[in-house]
């Protein structure tokens, strides 16, 4: 009988605990008996030897994951190839090799399925630690799932999460657009997560768009389908033309006496970095190399461009990331959640390692992906027709 394994990773996504849900009931169903462990706080508690076992009661009541967001586990951002950074934080001692540490410890806890759920830093993690294992003789199946809330990860259609984060993020903003009434001549920038991927920014305006459709209007008292509307959506795959948008949001905070700007984290950032490094300052950066967004701010960055040249009386920058990472899964979510966690374990199983996820190799269908060709940054196909549409419904085109 295998003993199974399951770690989140990375930041956390509403697919998290519903996964883990997921992958219990599947197991449950196949033989009750499994053993079912949880690495504690990602791949730290892999290196660390930290693990709670899933009882009795946990393994019966599966279903409570569904309704939760985050991870019951825990999560880190730990880069097993990154040496360095593992001797700093301690989880590995000096000349260790952390590929070599994770491998004898889980052939020390006896597992023989291992399930990763992460963004693609995540898994493309577990095929390196896959790959070191087969190198070394030692077999173990590795099945992941595809986390993340930007949708970012190559070859995957739709990642577990995505849609929820943006049906968050849009009642997100439901609530602060009503601060235009605060103010005459009024900026609101609303900051989405997406590093690279504008899919998640373009994806919460959509959604907040149908929000509009559902609501009443009152004119002559200013409340308008006008000026709850998105005036500008920004993201890293379309170049923004900062005079050309200036002379067009002017006119729409002339008229409408307020402006609702949608602007992904990543947008602009290659020109953030040039700044600050020009300014001969060091950019903020985690263990994958990745610019931390949260320190350089670009929604501060973007209100500083457009504030004075709109004319706005007053700026708010408001982020929904957290709200929306944070939630648990909404019906589309949690459906697509269940299909791949089911599959997950019944592929696990059977001895199959992989990724499951919608494959855009095969039509879209959900099915097993080889671990090597999993990659992040995943630019949004800014060409499909329900975005360019809401572009030009709100003129920027």
């Amino acid at each position: 009988m295998p003993k199974v394994a399951i770690l989140t990773s990375g930041g956390i996504a509403p697919c998290l605990s519903a996964s883990i849900g997921g992958l219990i009931e599947k197991y449950n169903q196949l033989d009750s008996n499994i053993e079912i462990i949880g690495y504690m706080h990602g791949y730290r508690g892999l290196l660390l030897g930290k693990s709670t076992i899933f009882s009795k009661e946990v393994k019966e009541n599966y279903q409570v994951l569904y309704n939760y967001g985050g991870s019951p586990i825990g999560n880190s951002r730990v880069k097993l190839t990154n040496v360095e950074d593992c001797i700093k934080k301690e989880f590995v001692m000096e000349g260790e090799d952390p590929l070599e540490v994770a491998a004898k410890q889980l052939e020390k806890d006896n597992i023989d399925i291992l399930h990763t759920i992460g963004g693609d830093d995540t898994n493309t993690m577990a095929a390196a630690l896959a790959k070191h294992l087969q190198e070394s003789g030692k077999e173990l199946t590795v099945v992941g799932l595809p986390k993340t809330v930007d949708n970012d990860v190559i070859p995957v259609k739709q990642t577990l999460g995505a849609w929820t984060a943006a049906e968050q993020g849009a009642r997100f903003f439901q609530n602060i657009v009503n601060e235009n009434t605060t103010s005459r001549r009024q900026l609101i920038i609303h900051e989405v997560m997406g590093r690279h991927c504008g899919w998640l920014t373009a994806g919460t305006a959509l959604e907040y768009r149908k929000l509009l459709k559902d609501n009443s209007y009152l004119p002559e008292l200013f409340i308008s389908k006008e000026r709850w509307d998105v005036h500008a959506i920004y993201i890293p795959e379309i170049d923004i033309d900062f005079q050309k948008e200036s002379s067009r949001l002017r006119e729409i905070m002339n008229k409408h006496d307020c402006v609702n700007i949608f602007l992904s984290e990543g947008a602009g950032m290659d020109t953030i970095v040039r700044e600050i490094e020009s300014a001969g300052k060091e950019v903020p950066r985690d263990a994958f190399g990745h610019v931390r967004l949260d320190d350089i701010n670009p929604g501060q960055w973007f209100a500083k461009q457009f504030s004075e040249a709109l004319g706005a009386d007053k700026t708010l920058i408001q982020k929904s990331g957290y709200f929306a990472r944070s939630a648990k899964p909404g019906l589309r979510d949690l459906d697509l959640i269940k299909k791949s966690a089911f599959m997950a374990a019944e592929l696990a199983f059977q001895g199959k390692s992989g990724l499951v996820g919608l494959d855009e190799n095969n039509n879209g269908e959900l099915g097993l992906i080889d671990l090597q060709l999993i990659e992040g940054g995943k630019e949004f196909d800014t060409r499909q027709s329900w975005f360019s549409n809401m572009l030009k419904e709100i003129g920027q085109e």
